[in-house]
């Protein structure tokens, strides 16, 4: 029997980016067909089975499917057919699965996406990196630098 891990999702105009949780899988396969059929299948840390299959709202391009397996997750780009905003992710109207979540930190509304886009890296071939947010001198100024900038 297989279980389903977390699938946190979000899309632009011309992507949906699904990340699938599940720390140190093994023998990951992922599907992606043209009818918009996106199917998933791994082994987990203690060798259990976790997999899924989703029937998406719209087609997509296998073509345009990239994937890119982290220490702690799974993040898939996949690429629609036609360019805009789909309704929710899947097909069905019917609510999703409870694994089915949206994924708010990646998540932009069709107004925010122009400005967004700037942010979000579109190059596939860059690394995915978790970060970790504790750190709360971002930006700060130290006094010698409040110094420099003064002139002193």
């Amino acid at each position: 029997m297989s279980r389903h891990p977390e699938v946190l999702w979000a899309q632009r105009s011309d992507k949906v980016y699904l990340t699938i949780s599940l720390p140190d899988a093994k023998d990951i396969s992922v599907k992606c067909e043209g009818e918009g059929v996106f199917s998933f299948s791994a082994l987990g840390v203690q060798g259990e089975s976790f997999d899924f299959s989703l029937q998406l709202y719209g087609h997509i391009v296998p073509e345009g499917c990239k994937t890119n397996v982290g220490l702690r997750n799974i993040i898939c780009s996949i690429q629609k057919q036609e360019k805009g905003w789909w309704k929710r992710l899947l097909k069905s109207e019917e609510k999703p699965a409870p694994y089915i979540k949206v994924d708010w930190n990646k998540w932009c509304d069709e107004d925010d996406e122009e400005s967004i886009s700037d942010l979000l890296s579109d190059d596939d071939n860059a690394e995915y990196e978790e970060h970790d947010e504790g750190s709360d001198d971002e930006g700060m100024l130290y006094l010698p630098d409040l110094e420099k900038a003064r002139g002193n």
